[in-house]
């Protein structure tokens, strides 16, 4: 590889636990390389395909936090998954927020007409802690106003579960998974495709320790391990089956 980047080396210590700036900097530099000279000569036909077009099956609505890669967690080849990342995996109501998520969504459904949306939160979400815990934020008006989004989540666990404290993490993410799929379908693109069975939604609980994804059944109204016998499923039922 050519000579190392000598950028000006900061003068804020490095934080415990971190690399230095320059040595991160260079850790993504190396993988692009080992990309570029290893892994992408096997996938030239793949790639060659992708620099034309993409059509992927699936919409992926994911944390932004750095331990979740979907493509990853389902093993699949690049152009195969639309992905959205935000704080929080979570998905505004239509007309709320002319923002990147509704966009997103929009061009999924519309432009690249894939047929499954999938809404994944996971263990030891930052973001549901800091729901949990609003003083944490207080710092990040941004982050704090995004989160909204999830009130909804924490007030269905404080009046339905009796506690509203860091032991209900793990129905925290989940009851904001429901919510974000409830919000998904007041998008209009999203609405109309479930109506006609073109289009299926899935919420997803991805655990990081022990490699196990829970999904929502809307029907059960319970979250069921993803390696069952049937496959949860939270589309409603299809009104206007599609010619």
């Amino acid at each position: 590889m050519s000579e190392r980047i000598r950028p000006i080396r900061s003068a804020t210590p490095t934080p415990a636990g971190k690399q230095p700036a320059e040595d991160a900097l260079q850790t993504l530099l190396d993988g692009f390389q080992r990309f570029r000279n290893d892994v992408f000569p096997n996938q030239r036909e793949l790639f060659s395909k992708l620099a034309r077009q993409q059509s992927p099956q699936a919409m992926f609505i994911t944390c932004a936090d750095s331990r979740i890669v979907p493509e990853l967690i389902t093993q699949s080849d690049p152009g195969s998954l639309f992905v959205t990342r935000n704080v929080g995996n979570v998905v505004p109501p239509y007309g709320q927020m002319n923002g990147g998520v509704s966009t997103a969504i929009e061009y999924a459904v519309l432009g690249l007409g894939v047929q499954h949306i999938i809404i994944c939160g996971h263990s030891d979400c930052g973001a549901m802690k800091a729901v949990l815990n609003p003083q944490s934020i207080e710092r990040m008006p941004t982050v704090k106003a995004w989160l909204r989004h999830a009130e909804v989540a924490k007030t269905v666990v404080a009046d339905n579960c009796g506690c509203a404290d860091h032991s209900t993490l793990g129905v925290l993410t989940e009851e904001n998974v429901v919510a974000q799929l409830d919000h998904l379908r007041t998008h209009p693109s999203v609405a109309a495709r479930l109506a006609s069975g073109q289009l299926f939604i899935h919420g997803w609980v991805y655990d990081i320790e022990n490699c196990t994804i829970k999904a929502y059944d809307a029907e059960r109204g319970e979250f069921l391990p993803l390696d069952g016998e049937t496959t949860p499923s939270a589309s409603p039922r299809a009104r206007y089956l599609a010619s």
